[in-house]
């Protein structure tokens, strides 16, 4: 009896101080016992689950979504964002507005951030930032190389330089094509200086900001130029590639593919990416999701953005 007696007068601190809003200090002085007694019972009530915590995710929010997405994927966060259609351009828009909120809330000072720059998602992203008023980034470096069609490249190296701007960082652009002739061309730019100080900060960084890729280019990085031809993407697809991360290639297993267009290609490769504190890749769409899904088996992404249409496809049985 002496135990429930001890439950009652618990159960009664636990209303004051959850249901009524009474601060400690109130319930103390009302019955007549210590504040640390208060405390305890407090704690006691959760133990005791006379207290349960429910989070109720709001409408427009996908917590269970998030979570299986988590445990499915081994990610430490994935974000779920809310869309009417199941559209390329919508999603795209979505998930930037999101990521936008996200890195404005979560960048640290002094930080280092890899972006690749041809992705219409990240520069979605880019449009939505804010300008941080002290400025909290230290670079912001380029992680592939931006030179292509100039109709394009403005969107690239905007992308980069604005993304330090907003942030208060030094843009530290990759002045070279992303795909190189030849192997022997590839060795020739990497020889510049200035392209040599921008990736030895590859190594530093402590965020990078990707697209995931299918196979077939996007319609940003296919008027660039900077791609594949019709028969190497074959030959890609041959040596079981699904899908891609700043044209670096994997399997749907999340196994790497090499290939020798790897020599060709100028930017971070996925062990660099694996390497990094933070990977955060925003991308979604029925077209990507099995390139999606394997580029979450790699084990270089930590952070997700996705949709919600895209999200249901990952955790089910759904191409």
């Amino acid at each position: 009896m002496s135990r429930l007696n001890e439950l009652r007068m618990i159960s009664r601190v636990a209303q004051m101080y959850h249901v009524e809003g009474q601060r400690q200090a109130a319930i103390a002085s009302h019955l007549r016992i210590s504040q640390a007694t208060v405390s305890r019972m407090l704690k006691r009530a959760q133990e005791e689950e006379i207290v349960r915590t429910t989070v109720v995710s709001p409408s427009g929010t996908y917590g269970d979504l998030e979570a299986q997405l988590r445990a499915d994927f081994d990610l430490s966060e994935a974000f779920v964002v809310e869309c009417s259609e199941d559209r390329d351009g919508a999603i795209m828009s979505r998930i930037g507005e999101a990521a936008a909120h996200f890195l404005e809330a979560t960048l640290q000072t002094g930080e280092i951030i890899g972006v690749s720059s041809w992705s219409e998602t990240i520069l979605k992203m880019v449009d939505n930032i804010h300008p941080m008023k002290n400025g909290k980034a230290r670079y912001v470096v380029q992680t592939m190389g931006g030179v292509g069609d100039p109709r394009v490249q403005a969107h690239a190296n905007q992308l980069t330089t604005r993304l330090a701007r907003l942030t208060g960082a030094e843009a530290h652009l990759l002045n070279t094509p992303g795909v190189a002739q030849s192997r022997e061309a590839k060795l020739v730019l990497l020889s510049d200086p200035y392209v040599r100080e921008t990736m030895d900060l590859f190594r530093k960084l402590s965020l990078t900001i990707v697209g995931i890729g299918s196979i077939e280019p996007s319609t940003m990085l296919a008027r660039s130029g900077n791609v594949f031809s019709s028969r190497e993407l074959t030959e890609v697809k041959e040596a079981g590639g699904v899908g891609e991360i700043s044209l670096r290639f994997f399997d749907a297993d999340g196994n790497y593919v090499k290939t020798p267009l790897d020599q060709r290609v100028i930017g971070m490769t996925l062990e660099e990416h694996s390497e990094v504190d933070r990977v955060i890749a925003l991308a979604g769409g029925q077209s990507k999701t099995r390139a999606i899904r394997a580029a979450l088996k790699t084990g270089v992404i930590d952070i997700l953005i996705t949709d919600k249409f895209t999200a249901r496809r990952l955790v089910g049985s759904e191409p």
